[in-house]
């Protein structure tokens, strides 16, 4: 018979549908995309690593049976999510026009296509970001050069920095755009140098339109890669060609970073991204439900963006694990049962109660001294500067007194903690390495 892989498919999925609940099939077989076949073989698109997982692990079977029911014969199904190559033994007999596809798609697959202006959802806290990155995108290299775009993990950075490279794509699908992270670029500069490939390097980087590099905090300390995006950059703004950049801090707040590439990089325009509000987690919620086309109840929306509020990862990380827990025990998504899915990550992200206790431990132990000595009438430097901070670090995370404060510390008076407090809060000014360990020291206490 003639093996058409879209007819089969719909054929298969007619009867897998049959085998599972509706909750289950619209959650794994709906987002799954045909690509391609051969005389042994089906490749199938999953939307993602998660969904991939998922379907190997319990619906392989399933699958294999029902495409064999259809087409009378035993395939062998490899699944693929975006920007994943196929391995040799699938790559080798796929047909030509199907080769051709891939080799197409190649330089685009640098880029996530889920990550697009369509698909971010925009809330008070990024909607500064998202207006800075559209203009970019819209005049490259003519709105703001460098685009500076910070913010904590997980809240949108990298997606903002593919939607700019999707939509100058779209716009000049001759345009050469590059997505980097600063690993990558180090590693791959380590391998040039060692493998005698400078130029083909430099070549690279330098002849594109538009280069994103995320996570530019990362090149801190590395002298030779900072030296080498300093010259790439510069190559890249004298040709007016367009530079997005990201990190988890502003540039003057990352330690070790060279100065001519601290002035660099606020020469354009810096766009930070708070965490989002509780509107635009539930709105962040619909868009991926949307997207992964589920179903998930407005009550079950509310329960999630209010026990979830770190980070938009673990957000939709949350939605997709309730999701996967009501296709895998067979019961509705309710509440009751996304309490049961997200008790562990739920009891993780509880406030942990701070205590200047907690703080005196945590700091002793970074600073290599003793809780007593905190508390001691020693004034050496080495037991007197850690006691500042833990008095800092006591004022801005209790509601204390400073009264109360210099209690706790061997019944130390208030203007102590004054001095201790405006000391600590001038030298982070000065000393990005001391502010990084403050901080450090903080999300210890936080618990985070």
């Amino acid at each position: 018979m003639s093996l058409n892989l879209d007819d089969i498919w719909k054929k298969t999925l007619n009867l897998i549908k049959t085998e599972l609940t509706e909750v289950s099939f619209n959650t794994w077989f709906k987002t799954i995309e045909p690509i391609s076949i051969t005389e042994n073989s089906i490749i199938l698109g999953a939307p993602n690593e998660f969904t991939k997982g998922i379907l190997e692990a319990r619906y392989l079977t399933l699958i294999k049976n029902a495409i064999k029911q259809v087409s009378g014969k035993n395939f062998e199904i490899k699944f693929l999510i975006p920007g994943e190559e196929m391995g040799n033994d699938f790559g080798q007999t796929v047909k030509n026009e199907e080769k051709e596809k891939i080799a197409d798609n190649t330089p685009k697959s640098q880029l996530n296509p889920k990550y697009t202006f369509d698909t971010f959802v925009i809330g008070n806290s990024n909607r500064f970001a998202h207006a800075a990155s559209l203009a970019v995108a819209e005049a490259p290299a003519k709105a703001y050069n460098p685009l500076f775009i910070y913010g904590g993990v997980g809240l949108g950075k990298t997606h903002l920095m593919h939607a700019i490279g999707h939509y100058i794509l779209n716009q000049n699908p001759n345009a050469t755009v590059v997505y980097v992270t600063s690993e990558k670029f180090t590693n791959e500069l380590i391998n040039s140098i060692r493998d005698d490939r400078n130029v083909e390097f430099r070549n690279k980087y330098r002849n594109v339109d538009v280069l994103l590099i995320d996570d530019i905090q990362f090149i801190a300390g590395k002298e030779r890669t900072q030296e080498e995006f300093f010259h790439t950059f510069n190559a890249l703004h004298e040709a007016n060609k367009q530079i997005i950049i990201s990190s988890d801090r502003p540039p003057k707040e990352i330690p070790t970073l060279e100065d001519r590439l601290r002035s660099r990089f606020e020469w354009g325009l810096i766009a930070d991204i708070q965490p989002p509000d509780l509107e635009t987690r539930i709105a962040i919620l619909r868009k991926k439900a949307k997207v992964e086309n589920i179903h998930v109840p407005d009550d079950v929306m509310l329960y999630i963006a209010t026990k979830i509020q770190s980070n938009i990862r673990e957000l939709e990380g949350a939605l997709i694990r309730i999701v996967a827990y009501s296709s895998l025990t067979n019961r509705e998504v309710t509440v009751d049962l996304a309490t049961e899915a997200l008790k562990d990550i739920i009891a993780n992200n509880k406030p942990r109660e701070i205590n200047v206790d907690l703080i005196k431990e945590v700091v002793s132990q970074h600073f290599n001294v003793k809780v007593e000595d905190l508390d001691s009438k020693k004034r050496t430097r080495a037991i007197a500067y850690p006691r500042q901070v833990a008095m800092y670090i006591s004022r801005e995370l209790t509601d204390l007194s400073l009264p109360k404060i210099g209690d706790e510390f061997g019944g130390r008076d208030h203007t102590t903690v004054i001095h201790a407090y405006e000391k600590i809060s001038k030298d982070i000014k000065k000393d990005p390495n001391l502010k990084l360990k403050i901080e450090g020291i903080i999300k210890e206490v936080k618990g985070e």
